[in-house]
């Protein structure tokens, strides 16, 4: 059975079509960015919520993107990988340049796909009024496992790909964020009865 964060391997062969045609003539490039502009600019979007900083730093992302694709080296992860990882590290510099903090987006599926790795230990009113409250005492890497795993939807292996660690580490990692926004929900749900 197929998993839900995953490409079809037809899907990744053709971009690695694509790759390699852009590697010879950058025209080709075109298609990659008609294939993830949005994408991206959705992900800059939501760390941003400023339209015209989103298009520039996306425009940026696309354009580090074809200056060094020559040197992009496929790993079994979709091409998106590599763009989200420059798009991440864009937003760190909006960021540290402005001084401003990220935001931080969470949607509706990417809350029942958390609540359901979590093995939730609070109803569900509960945990929409926890969830954010544990987001904030998570570290910027924590949070950004999180919203690659359940906000973004991203397999392991290719969150490992954009943070730049193994799968295994993404997974380990991962997971004790999880079992320690659970135990952080239960005490909190135990202040709150007090």
């Amino acid at each position: 059975m197929e998993s839900k964060y995953h490409k079809k391997p037809e899907e990744i062969e053709d971009e690695l079509l694509w790759i390699n045609k852009s590697k010879e003539d950058p025209r080709h490039f075109a298609t990659l960015y008609e294939k993830y502009y949005k994408v991206i600019f959705l992900y800059i979007y939501r760390k941003v919520t400023d339209m015209d900083v989103a298009g520039d730093l996306t425009s940026e992302v696309f354009s580090k993107a074809l200056a060094t694709i020559k040197t992009y080296e496929f790993k079994g992860v979709p091409y998106s990988a590599w763009l989200y990882r420059i798009a991440s590290n864009e937003a760190n510099m909006h960021f540290r340049k402005t001084n401003k903090r990220e935001v931080i987006c969470i949607d509706e599926n990417g809350i029942h796909l958390l609540k359901t790795d979590l093995e939730e230990p609070v109803e569900e009113d509960e945990y929409l009024k926890l969830l954010p409250r544990c987001m904030e005492r998570l570290k910027a890497e924590e949070v950004q496992l999180v919203q690659w795993r359940f906000f973004e939807n991203k397999a392991f292996k290719e969150v490992g790909e954009i943070m730049n660690m193994t799968e295994n580490n993404a997974k380990v990692k991962t997971y004790r964020i999880l079992e320690k926004v659970r135990k952080w929900m239960l005490e909190m749900k135990g202040k709150d009865h007090e």
